[in-house]
């Protein structure tokens, strides 16, 4: 069996949005599946919207996802060169031809044809000029693009997509197309084959999107004595107005940096993106890299689009909710090691970081990440929701603070009280804690639950969370007096 060669070629007009990331994910995974080799290739020929910060998000978000590419990055751009050769070749051997018609002649001819309710294709007109009348006109000055001839053939001409079947078109459907401009610059149509027969190219894994290229694409891999890859067309991801996701009409939402920003495990949006139009045959949504490689196939791709149910608003719905499940169950179960780095880098972010949380602390860090992990959606989570146990300046929600605290002002009195015999006892566990706590409550004739509550609200900020007295280890003796002390400034 031949290797099997598989190519990424995103155009650096932005960022890497969610819909180019499934496509390299597919791609990856395909390479992975078959023991072959991906092929990074930025396609930035338009040098109008091509941009070196582009370029670097495009990288920095497949590295980050942990995409990796077995060659590249390779610049179309580099290989100019390739692709005229490849025009003269086709004009040489009589699959091409200059064309002079004038824009203005082809709009004229368009107009004609939609007020007779025709089809405007190319009629040919340049299709059969003589050698002399070629250099007639180019000697004039007058501009030409290259068109390619396509045969005059009967019957049709077609291919066996992976994913949607056969796909086959008439020759007499096709118009002689352009594939260089009459400022020389070669086409997307043409640079994409020849870039493709370079590289040894074997499957073409792309959105669906691009199959009124492929049909000519065939066309061209004929005319220059090269073998035909496999092609598989996948599904669109559309939003839930049906409509294609787009960087210009959805904005950041789409953008793989977002949910790098916004806190999510890399293996996690993998795990989401591969759902986004193909299934397992069976109920699994979770699976780990490995299972996945084992799973996926091009046959299990879906025929029809998908639907990316993104919402703006609230960060815990800001994206689809099958996402923020899948990122919960990664954030929630992964090894607390494998947890552990993500988490310091956004406390290091967000200048919450100490290192003192090294060597010495780390099994307290450790500890403290899964103690508090089992209701965060994101890492950020862990800088805004468990801000409290890294720093002082936490925010008290409105909503602990008027249902445990100012309902009992008492405890303006009393949760320091509690504070002078944490300090004072000689030792600071959850048996003791809780065994001072609920003494302090008898005393006064009040139910345990006003006092833990209470000093959950103070310490913490928040209406509910772990094990009040899990959560006094993990702040520490020191910050849990400090904050009981100060219960009477929230009543001010």
């Amino acid at each position: 069996m031949p290797e099997t060669r598989l190519r990424f070629p995103p155009s650096p007009t932005g960022y890497l949005h969610i819909g180019g990331a499934r496509t390299a994910l597919y791609n990856w995974l395909y390479a992975k599946k078959t023991g072959g080799t991906l092929v990074l290739r930025i396609e930035d020929t338009d040098v109008d919207r091509s941009t070196r910060e582009s370029i670097d998000g495009i990288i920095d978000g497949l590295t980050w996802l942990g995409i990796s590419w077995d060659e590249g990055p390779y610049f179309q751009s580099e290989f100019s060169d390739d692709h005229r050769a490849a025009a003269e070749r086709l004009l040489a051997e009589g699959h091409a031809y200059r064309c002079f018609c004038t824009k203005e002649e082809l709009d004229n001819k368009r107009e004609i044809a939609l007020a007779e309710k025709k089809q405007f294709g190319y009629d040919g007109t340049c299709r059969n000029l003589t050698a002399e009348e070629i250099s007639s006109k180019t000697a004039a000055g007058i501009p030409s693009v290259i068109r390619f001839k396509v045969p005059e053939r009967e019957g049709k001409i077609g291919y066996d997509d992976k994913v949607l079947g056969r796909i086959e078109s008439s020759y007499r459907e096709i118009d002689d197309f352009v594939i260089v401009r009459s400022n020389s610059q070669p086409l997307y149509l043409l640079c994409n084959v020849t870039d493709d027969i370079r590289d040894r190219i074997t499957h073409i894994i792309r959105g669906q999107d691009h199959m009124t290229n492929t049909i000519k694409q065939l066309l061209l891999y004929e005319a220059l004595s090269a073998p035909v890859p496999e092609f598989a067309h996948i599904p669109l991801t559309l939003d839930v107005k049906k409509a294609k996701i787009s960087k210009r009409s959805h904005g950041e939402i789409v953008a793989v940096q977002f949910y790098r920003d916004h806190g999510f495990i890399p293996w996690a949006l993998n795990n989401f993106l591969v759902l986004l139009g193909w299934s397992p045959g069976d109920d699994r949504e979770i699976f780990s890299r490995d299972e996945l490689i084992e799973a996926f196939t091009l046959e299990r791709i879906n025929r029809s689009a998908s639907i990316f149910n993104y919402k703006k608003g609230d960060p815990k719905f800001f994206t689809d909710p099958k996402a923020i499940a899948i990122n919960e169950h990664y954030l929630r179960t992964m090894a607390i090691e494998e947890l552990a780095p993500m988490v310091a880098d956004e406390l290091r972010a967000e200048a919450l970081w100490d290192e003192a949380y090294g060597d010495d602390k780390q099994q307290w860090f450790f500890n403290t990440l899964g103690l508090i992990r089992s209701r965060f959606h994101t890492i950020n989570d862990f800088s805004s929701m468990g801000r409290a146990y890294f720093a002082d300046d936490y925010v008290i929600e409105q909503k602990p603070l008027n249902k445990n605290l100012l309902k009992f002002p008492e405890l303006a009195q009393w949760l320091p009280e509690l504070a002078d015999r944490y300090e004072a006892s000689e030792e600071f566990s959850a048996e003791e804690t809780e065994r001072l706590a609920r003494e302090i409550a008898e005393s006064h004739g009040l139910p345990p639950g006003v006092i833990i509550n209470g000093m959950r609200t103070v310490v913490t900020g928040q209406l509910a969370g772990p094990s009040m007295f899990d959560i006094l280890l993990a702040i520490g003796r020191e910050r849990v007096v400090q904050r009981l002390r100060k219960t009477p400034e929230l009543y001010s």
